[in-house]
């Protein structure tokens, strides 16, 4: 019997939406259960360390979003054709992640003035380098993050990615200076199952500090 899937979340993209891409990819029906705002904080003592995303398996509950990621990536063929192209993918979204850090870090800032350091700092020179390591990296590469073929890496970029745009770049020009990283985007976001995916989920909801 094939396992029953349940992935908790926010009502929003975050951090969760790379596992949503990896599931859309792979054709897996899921419940996509999206814990309201206010509802956190009396949900979140029933969580095994007071943070979503969380994936239950048949009942049993797994938190953390890369290696959820990472154990779906290995269930859909999706971590490369060797251990050194499964190595790469690890690399390359754990240093995606290096970026997120600091993105939320500067957008989630609660002084004012501070933030306005912060972000600017970001775009001007945390997302430039990263982005044009990553472009490059691409490119180099023939279009993929990794090998020759879509992996979960690819993945985690789009979804990630796309979230940049859709909650930090009003202009949605963030990408534009990155042809490789645009290229990929597009690669994935024209795929039947991925395009299926973001026509049919809900409407994407801006990012706000959660009550603790």
């Amino acid at each position: 019997m094939a396992p029953k899937y349940k992935l908790i979340y926010f009502d929003f993209t975050g951090a969760a939406e790379p596992i949503r891409y990896i599931f859309a990819y792979g054709n897996q029906e899921f419940e996509d259960f999206r814990v309201p705002r206010d509802k956190w904080p009396e949900f979140k003592s029933s969580t095994p360390f007071g943070k979503l995303p969380i994936l239950e398996v048949d009942g049993k509950q797994v938190p953390q979003s890369i290696s959820i990621a990472r154990y779906l990536a290995s269930k859909f063929n999706l971590t490369g054709k060797d251990e050194w192209e499964a190595l790469q993918c690890d690399y390359l979204v754990d240093t995606l992640g290096d970026l997120k850090q600091e993105a939320v870090k500067a957008f989630f800032e609660p002084d004012p003035e501070k933030a306005e350091v912060l972000k600017k700092k970001v775009l001007e020179e945390v997302f430039p380098f990263y982005l044009g390591k990553f472009d490059k990296i691409i490119k180099d590469n023939g279009g993929f993050t990794v090998g020759s073929q879509i992996t979960w890496s690819d993945l985690v970029f789009a979804a990630s990615l796309s979230d940049f745009e859709n909650h930090i770049s009003s202009k949605s020009d963030l990408l534009k200076p990155y042809p490789a990283i645009t290229a990929l985007l597009n690669k994935i976001h024209t795929l039947p199952s991925i395009k299926a995916w973001l026509e049919t989920r809900p409407p994407i909801k801006p990012l706000q500090p959660l009550k603790r």
